[in-house]
C-alpha cells in the first residue's frame, strides 16, 4: 500500500474534482491519498521544496518546480475566454492600471503572470485572495485580481470589472488561459505516477458523471454561493479541460511560459512535462 500526500486547495472547484477520491466513491488499488488542504499560494510555496506528493499547483509556480514535479495529464483549470478579473472601485480602462497600485492573491499564481503580462508597470500588492475586495473597497489599492467565486461576487459588492485576464489572453493567443493543475513528485515509482493519474482521471469523470451528488458536496467549500451560482462557477473550471489537456490545452501551458520566458517575467524557458 502506498500513502501519498494529495493537497490541494479548499475551494468548490477542487472540491468537485476530488469528491470521489476524498469520500472513497472509487477505488484506488493500492493507493491510498490523504488529503490535505490549503490555498493555492501557500500550495505553490511548499511544491517549492516538494513537500507533497501530489498538489494543486498555478502554472506560474509549475515553472519553477519542473525539475522535480511532473504535470499529471488531467486535473487542471482553463479559463476559456474568461479568467481572473481585475476589478476596481471605479470603471478605469484597461490602460489605467499602469503605474496603479493592484492587488494580486499570490507572487506564483498564474492570475499575478497574467496581469504582468498585460500590464508590467502595475505596482504588485501581495493580498490573501479572499481579503483583495475588502482591499479594493477601502481604497487600500487602486485595484486587485479576483480569483475563485470572487470572479462571480465582485459586481455585489459594488465592484467594476476592469478588464478580464482570460479574455485578454483568448484575444492575443486565440487560446484558453491555463490557470492551474495538479503535479506529482517525478522520483515516485513509474507504476505509482500512472495509477495516480488514472485515479484523479476517474475521480474528475466520477464528479462528472454523479454532478448533483459532487455540487452538493463542493457546496460545502462555497457558503456564499447559491446553487446556481456554484454550479456555473463548477462548470468554469471543470469540464473537458480538466478530463485532459488536449493538444490544445498542452499548446496553451508552454504557450503561457514561453511567452512569460519572453518577457522576462521567467529566467529560465520550461517545457512542460507530463505523465505519459
Amino acid at each position: 500500500m502506498s500513502n501519498l500526500k494529495l493537497a490541494h486547495s479548499p475551494d468548490s472547484d477542487d472540491a468537485f474534482m476530488f469528491y470521489a477520491l476524498a469520500t472513497k466513491k472509487i477505488r484506488t488499488g493500492d493507493l491510498k491519498f490523504t488529503h490535505i488542504l490549503e490555498d493555492i499560494e501557500s500550495l505553490n510555496q511548499k511544491a517549492l521544496e516538494g513537500t507533497y506528493d501530489i498538489t494543486a499547483i498555478s502554472f506560474h509556480a509549475y515553472a519553477y518546480v519542473a525539475d522535480r514535479y511532473f504535470l499529471l495529464p488531467c486535473g487542471a483549470s482553463f479559463g476559456d475566454r474568461y479568467g481572473p478579473i481585475v476589478v476596481g472601485r471605479n470603471a478605469l480602462e484597461p490602460k489605467d492600471l499602469t503605474g496603479k497600485r493592484v492587488a494580486v492573491p499570490g507572487k506564483l499564481t498564474t492570475a499575478t503572470l497574467a496581469l504582468r503580462l498585460y500590464a508590467p508597470e502595475t505596482e504588485t500588492v501581495i493580498v490573501p485572495f479572499d481579503q483583495i475586495l475588502d482591499q479594493v473597497l477601502r481604497a487600500e489599492v487602486d485595484a486587485g485580481v479576483v480569483i475563485h467565486e470572487g470572479q462571480l461576487t465582485y459586481a455585489n459588492v459594488g465592484l467594476s470589472k476592469i478588464l478580464d485576464l482570460g479574455e485578454w489572453w483568448h484575444q492575443q493567443t486565440g487560446l484558453p488561459l491555463p490557470l492551474g493543475g495538479n503535479a506529482i513528485l517525478r522520483s515516485l515509482d513509474p507504476a505509482i505516477l500512472k495509477q495516480a493519474a488514472s485515479a484523479l482521471r476517474r475521480s474528475i469523470r466520477y464528479g462528472l458523471e454523479h454532478r448533483e451528488h459532487a455540487l452538493a458536496y463542493a457546496s460545502q467549500f462555497a457558503p456564499t454561493l447559491d446553487s446556481a451560482s456554484l454550479d456555473r462557477f463548477v462548470s468554469m473550471y471543470v469540464n473537458e479541460w480538466t478530463l485532459d489537456y488536449g493538444k490544445v490545452g498542452r499548446q496553451a501551458v508552454a504557450t503561457l511560459l514561453s511567452r512569460a520566458h519572453e518577457k522576462g517575467l521567467l529566467a529560465t524557458s520550461v517545457n512542460p512535462e507530463f505523465v505519459g
